[in-house]
């Protein structure tokens, strides 16, 4: 792409006015008397969009012959990521195990609705106006979601309480539909789509609030996977290691937060005590570790390891949001 400057003009005494590039203007449609959108960017950039009828709808076709199970998903979040308006599903006969596959899908995705079934055809439209969501309060929502999963599968794991452990599980479907939905944005926005919250989030911010809801998801997952092990403890832990694995759990939790803090605060002093205190945590890890062996039985050493691990992974993962929160301080400051 070839960089063009214009020279800054000045008429009425009042206004100032520059030309536009007559490749791009041919390129997007615009002609003389046409109306464009200025977007004014944090950033001090001035963003030009221009404004046309509502476009024609972006289509997507899969042909899902013999496609089944995890193949099927992973094609229709790539269609979803991708940013098409309609996926038309078709096939010389599709499957009931392929439209439970298609449902499900619908619903573990942010917008996607089926408009049209039959036999050979289902057609799903995605209903959301990404305008209407902010990128800042998705990765919030990701992360507040996250945080009450990891607290209720602690408990859940204390009191051997499936049904919390069931929901627990629930609610990682919530989290992983925000992901998707903000990957699906940021991927619009590198193509060129406008920001949907362009008035309070540069692209810089854009792209650091995304990268941080790569760790938020992976802390849903290990909630998630704390949870699970409640469906094979069959007597409580012992009070003494529960307490350990409850204050080291705390422990854990405040560290995203404070990660989290710190990065819609742009607060870098906040940022390296986060990424301290993840170093200071290792020695209770190891004590607990070494705990957990004393246990008389296999199945709950193995479990107190998973839940161990897990604690110790979600620690890690907030010091990567406080990281991606310095970076993403500096850059404001330039």
């Amino acid at each position: 792409m070839t960089i063009e400057t214009r020279k800054v003009q000045q008429t009425g005494g009042s206004t100032y006015i520059i030309s536009l590039p007559k490749p791009w203007a041919d390129k997007v449609g615009i002609k003389t008397g046409a109306r464009v959108s200025l977007y004014p960017q944090p950033d001090g950039k001035l963003v030009i969009d221009p404004i046309h009828d509502s476009p024609p709808a972006k289509r997507c076709h899969i042909d899902v012959t013999g496609r089944m199970g995890d193949v099927l998903k992973r094609d229709l979040i790539a269609a979803y990521l991708v940013g098409s308006d309609i996926i038309e599903i078709r096939a010389e006969r599709i499957l009931s195990d392929q439209k439970k596959t298609i449902r499900e899908m619908c619903y573990k995705l942010i917008g996607p609705e089926i408009i049209e079934e039959t036999a050979k055809k289902v057609v799903i439209q995605d209903l959301l106006n990404p305008d209407e969501i902010s990128i800042k309060k998705s990765v919030r929502r990701m992360f507040l979601i996250s945080n009450s999963m990891h607290m209720d599968a602690i408990k859940a794991v204390k009191t051997l309480d499936n049904d919390l452990a069931l929901d627990i599980d629930h609610r990682d479907d919530d989290v992983d539909r925000l992901f998707l939905l903000i990957a699906k944005q940021y991927r619009a926005v590198l193509r060129g789509a406008k920001l949907p919250d362009a008035t309070d989030t540069s692209i810089d911010e854009y792209h650091d609030l995304r990268m941080a809801a790569g760790p938020i998801e992976r802390i849903a997952d290990h909630a998630r996977k704390i949870a699970k092990v409640t469906f094979t403890l069959k007597r409580p832990i012992p009070e003494d290691i529960m307490s350990m694995i409850e204050k080291t759990s705390d422990l854990s939790r405040k560290i995203v937060e404070d990660a989290i803090d710190s990065l819609y605060n742009s607060d870098v002093n906040l940022a390296n005590q986060v990424i301290d205190r993840v170093e200071k945590m290792s020695p209770l890890i190891t004590k607990l570790n070494e705990a957990s062996l004393r246990l008389n039985s296999s199945e709950t050493i193995v479990a107190m390891g998973t839940v161990i691990d897990s604690i110790d992974r979600t620690g890690d993962y907030g010091a990567n949001i406080a990281e991606i929160a310095i970076n993403s301080a500096m850059a404001s400051q330039k």
